[in-house]
């Protein structure tokens, strides 16, 4: 046992460093549930973009309020580099998925595509998951974490898919290769639905990140 084990098992552990993160997990995924709901046309795009810019600020301010207990506290119920590492993925998801949409606005697109659409579903059900394993780590529930990852990765290889796919036909299209829409050949289409494509691809890796911090853990503690 490390000498850090052995001095959190005789002082008082600090359980509000749970809460942080499982308020940042949550706080994700309802930035993940916006921007499905705007993909699948349930939501307007200024209102979404409005409320995302809202929750990545109180995203920001739970990483920095972390960053400071961290800073002012001896003995973490975890190892302190565990909690930063697993507080800055979980603000990489929030981050990537409001630049996804705020992409939307400023290049203008108005109408996911479909493998946006799919894609954008997948980070609300990818965030689904890391909001239900979080808490996982206030209760040593070791067992279920390592599933909550495997299921994760899986979802995560799904994403990689879909995302490949809709790179190659947006090429292909622009090269002739028969547009699916018009004006598919136009550059200005390609970079801005490669832009939000990547954005939307970003979150769901930073969820499969998430998933190999998860099983560390669980390995590390377990």
């Amino acid at each position: 046992m490390g000498i850090q084990n052995i001095i959190r098992f005789f002082l008082p552990k600090e359980d509000h460093f749970y809460a942080f993160i499982e308020k940042q997990a949550a706080v994700a995924h309802r930035a993940a549930l916006l921007a499905r709901d705007y993909a699948k046309g349930k939501a307007e795009l200024a209102e979404a973009s409005a409320t995302l810019r809202e929750l990545e600020h109180e995203g920001d301010k739970l990483e920095h309020e972390m960053e400071e207990a961290l800073g002012l506290t001896f003995v973490t119920p975890i190892d302190r580099e565990d909690l930063q590492r697993l507080s800055s993925e979980l603000d990489t998801v929030l981050d990537a998925t409001n630049r996804a949409v705020q992409s939307c606005k400023t290049l203008g697109l108005t109408e996911p595509t479909e493998p946006m659409r799919k894609l954008a579903a997948l980070i609300a059900e990818c965030t689904a998951k890391v909001n239900e394993a979080v808490p996982l780590l206030r209760h040593h529930d070791y067992a279920r974490i390592v599933e909550y990852g495997r299921e994760l990765r899986k979802l995560e290889k799904e994403g990689d898919t879909i995302f490949r796919e809709a790179i190659r036909d947006l090429f292909s299209e622009a090269v002739g290769g028969g547009p699916a829409h018009a004006g598919a050949h136009d550059a200005r289409i390609l970079i801005r639905e490669k832009t939000v494509l990547e954005e939307l691809e970003n979150a769901v890796d930073a969820c499969d990140s998430i998933a190999d911090t998860l099983s560390h853990l669980a390995i590390k503690h377990g």
